[in-house]
């Protein structure tokens, strides 16, 4: 019997991917502020979310959304924690930290993993367990050498890891939410750029903003997907590739400068993520062969 892919899997990895290269387009819009750069990736996002929704007619299913006071509260909930999240997010890239909002990266699969464990009752056998107890003295090293709370990196976790919680626990498609999100947004958003924004012929960046909805929209669309598809658990370690990416951005494209004590607790976090992939590779297996072996049996019962 051969085991397919869970289509989980590949959106997790479409959404780290693009995410780990957001911060060469975030550093083309640089000449805006941050607040300003916020407000425009939630203005553009929402203009392509509703082309999308009136496309595939899903006017009912945002009726229901908007006329049910649960699922409004959770995503007004949600739409406050990825804002804050983005806006954190462009202050630490455009500030010269994109290690920093990597180190942040490195953090959440932990957040994800203890939500997991805490909120959703998912169980860690002894081989994820390890890995995971590796990335946490990974983080706690970190954090330590750099001698204070890493404060950039906590929020960007901890604001990230309960959005993706309240969005796996919320029953709405993944567009229906982001949109629903992102209408949420939409005033603030706005009040902002009339009262306190920057015009947009200030620096080059201007014409780069319709494309902030796409490159904001769509990895969180695929997120959500992926996470009603996979444990919690695994979409965080999943996000190593995010985090890997920028820290190669970080080093090689933008040039900044990592002690060895930094790279030695990174390492110790991708080893840690080599044994917890092992391990679901193995667990998969053994599922798998299990399988196979019962199949005969069951066809015997069904035969007799």
């Amino acid at each position: 019997m051969t085991s397919k892919l869970n289509p989980g899997i590949a959106y997790g990895v479409a959404a780290y991917a693009i995410w780990g290269l957001l911060p060469i387009f975030l550093k083309l819009l640089k000449p805006l502020p941050a607040p300003d750069i916020l407000a425009h990736r939630i203005l553009w996002s929402l203009l392509l979310l509703v082309v999308l929704a009136v496309a595939l007619k899903h006017g009912a299913a945002l009726r229901r959304i908007v006329t049910t006071p649960r699922l409004m509260a959770a995503l007004t909930a949600s739409a406050t924690l990825i804002a804050i999240n983005w806006l954190c997010y462009i202050v630490a890239v455009n500030g010269g930290n994109v290690a920093q909002a990597s180190l942040g990266y490195f953090i959440n699969p932990l957040v994800n993993v203890l939500l997991g464990v805490l909120v959703l009752r998912e169980r860690l056998g002894r081989i994820e367990a390890l890995a995971v107890a590796l990335a946490a003295a990974g983080v706690v090293f970190l954090a330590w050498e750099q001698g204070g709370v890493p404060i950039i990196p906590l929020t960007l976790a901890f604001s990230f890891g309960t959005y993706g919680l309240i969005r796996k626990m919320t029953p709405v498609d993944p567009l229906d939410g982001l949109l629903i999100e992102t209408a949420i947004l939409t005033l603030p958003a706005l009040g902002w750029l009339l009262i306190a924004g920057t015009a947009l012929d200030h620096g080059p960046a201007w014409p780069l903003l319709p494309a902030a909805g796409i490159v904001t929209a769509m990895p969180l669309i695929l997120f959500a997907a992926a996470a009603k598809r996979v444990r919690y658990s695994d979409i965080g370690l999943i996000q190593y590739l995010t985090l890997t990416l920028q820290l190669l951005l970080a080093v090689l494209v933008f040039g900044e400068k990592l002690s060895t004590a930094q790279w030695a607790a990174f390492a110790l976090i991708w080893v840690a993520l080599g044994i917890y992939v092992t391990g679901m590779v193995v667990g998969s297996r053994s599922a798998a062969a299990l399988d196979a072996e019962r199949e005969p049996i069951r066809s015997s019962d069904r035969a007799g």
